[in-house]
């Protein structure tokens, strides 16, 4: 296992206890959503909570976001031999973790044979009451995904991998698969071109699978919380371009890069 981000959070571990214990490149605002290709996105796995593939969308310009190259989840702690086979065949050559150590060590991911597993924990510097958040979602949150120290390598970690990966795909996920791995396929939907309505749409299909509402804050997302770490990038850097160069520090290279290997 490769650890790239080392951590222990200055944690309220009791309150993170509570929220664990229920639960087992421009973005263009303003253009209509796009078509959606026609498929099951879920990888149907019996212990991994909102698995599922992350392409299959149209961009704006009308390229297709390839399938079987990146899948998000969430924590692979209740993967059962089955499923671990099944990502197996998925040919998942990188299981990237974006929870805290607390979250680590109450559960132990299982990764597939053949995968490495890489550690961008998102969070683990954030204030102690954005970090009781964790599993409960909220503007806070998701305005720390910009904000807290090491956030932005860590997700700009995940899309490196998904660069880097030749012959396989990339599964990244955090515990309960909906808000840090909601907003790294949102960066990354986003940078490949997706309209920001589709991007949306991706987003709350985290309600569906998780058989859920958006009123249950801590099963569910809600809209608002997507859109405060979008205007949380434009707060801080000026624009998503901007979050993308200055933030994740992805160059205009690894932009290219990235369309290359996820556009058809």
């Amino acid at each position: 296992m490769v650890s790239r981000s080392i951590r222990v959070p200055v944690a309220l571990a009791a309150g993170l206890t509570v929220a664990f214990g229920p639960l087992a490149g421009v973005a263009l605002a303003d253009q209509p959503s796009t078509s959606v290709t026609a498929f099951d996105r879920s990888l149907n796995l019996q212990g991994v909570q909102n698995a599922r593939d992350a392409g299959g969308y149209r961009t704006a310009d009308g390229r297709l976001v390839r399938t079987g190259l990146v899948y998000r989840a969430g924590q692979l702690n209740n993967a059962t031999p089955t499923d671990l086979a099944d990502l197996t065949q998925r040919r998942v050559r990188y299981v990237d973790d974006l929870r805290t150590v607390f979250e680590r060590t109450i559960g132990p991911d299982k990764v597939p044979a053949g995968a490495t597993a890489h550690w961008d924990d998102v969070i683990g510097q954030a204030p102690p009451q954005t970090l009781i958040t964790t599993l409960t979602g909220g503007d806070d949150l998701y305005r720390a995904f910009i904000t807290a120290p090491g956030a932005n390598r860590a997700f700009a970690s995940v899309l490196r991998d998904i660069i880097d990966t030749e012959d396989g795909a990339v599964l990244f996920h955090c515990t309960a698969g909906k808000d840090r791995t909601g907003w790294t396929s949102a960066v990354l939907l986003s940078i490949l071109g997706v309209d920001r309505g589709t991007v949306n749409k991706d987003y709350l299909l985290s309600n569906q699978y998780r058989n859920t509402g958006p009123n249950d804050n801590l099963n569910g997302v809600q809209q608002p919380w997507l859109d405060a770490a979008f205007d949380q990038a434009d707060q801080t850097y000026g624009s998503f371009d901007n979050y993308v160069r200055d933030g994740l520090e992805l160059s205009a290279a690894d932009v290219v890069a990235l369309k290359a290997k996820m556009l058809a």
